[in-house]
């Protein structure tokens, strides 16, 4: 981190949830997904929280929206994409487990509708948690493709502005890694977009000044980098960062949720350690997950 930066603190919002993830600025709230509790949370920046919905998943499961408003909802173990109509009811948006029958984590949808999905990909090896990841898009039909594989535990995904770069969270390779994108959704010319060192990226957004943040569970704390891998800001957390996203008024709110980690054999239990935070940055958010005004879309 460079010597212009400093390390500062966040203020704690919102307490009591089992495990936040998949957070994001939609009509003027966050939203979350409360893992092992199959809720989906809205939050006010003043701490009033909303229970929006209850999904048959426990973990992982993760959100975003399509462009007509519509919530998708990732339920990983189930191998399925879901859809929440108008009736608030949820239907099957795609079926992933044809690609693979291993649990799906991330979900992305960048401003032309190329929903983009993570996780899957081969079994583990004995005495692992996860194998080798995999991202496919989703067309707006409901067919998908398989337009990356070999991500070191894929995590979370982000969007430049212009559309033209998606930069997924490599958590065990501790690298961020970019890919352009087609107009038809496919993935090409991977590259490193940042080595960070003794760092494990979780959660990911990207700001105005080309910036991405990431959340980091081991390291307890989010950090702000510039593509090359240069540190330039740190918010520190007493407990893991699992995910954060930009929004609030100005965009400029860096949302951060956390949660004490006891081990992937302990994530659904009675403990409610989960957190939101926020702190006020100076860039606010940009590309996608969205943040335009205050809304989602």
């Amino acid at each position: 981190m460079s010597s212009s930066s400093s390390v500062r603190k966040a203020n704690i919002i919102m307490e009591g949830l089992a495990f936040g993830e998949s957070p994001r600025w939609h009509e003027g709230r966050l939203w979350l997904c409360n893992w092992g509790t199959g809720e989906i949370v809205a939050v006010d920046e003043e701490g009033k929280s909303e229970v929006m919905l209850t999904v048959p998943a426990v973990l992982p499961y993760s959100i975003d929206w399509l462009s007509d408003g519509r919530l998708l909802v990732v339920s990983g173990r189930d191998g399925l994409l879901l859809r929440q109509e108008a009736n608030g009811g949820l239907v099957a948006h795609a079926d992933l487990t044809g690609l693979s029958k291993n649990s799906w984590n991330e979900i992305v949808v960048d401003g032309r509708n190329h929903v983009y999905v993570n996780g899957g990909g081969p079994a583990a090896a004995p005495g692992e948690h996860f194998g080798p990841g995999t991202i496919v898009v989703v067309a707006a039909d409901g067919t998908l493709r398989q337009v990356a594989e070999d991500i070191a535990f894929a995590n979370g995904m982000a969007v430049t502005p212009d559309n033209r770069t998606l930069i997924v969270a490599e958590s065990h390779a501790r690298r961020l890694t970019a890919f352009d994108i087609g107009e038809d959704g496919s993935l090409s010319k991977r590259r490193v977009w940042a080595e960070l060192g003794n760092d494990y990226p979780d959660g990911i957004c990207i700001d105005a000044e080309g910036c991405v943040w990431y959340a980091d569970v081991p390291n307890r704390h989010c950090v702000r980098v510039r593509e090359g891998g240069e540190k330039v800001d740190k918010v520190e957390v007493d407990r893991g960062c699992f995910a954060c996203v930009l929004g609030g008024a100005d965009g400029k709110t860096l949302f951060i949720l956390a949660a004490e980690w006891r081990g992937f054999e302990n994530m659904v239990s009675d403990s409610r350690t989960g957190q939101v935070l926020s702190i006020t940055v100076t860039a606010p958010g940009a590309g996608w997950p969205s943040y335009t005004s205050g809304t989602r879309w």
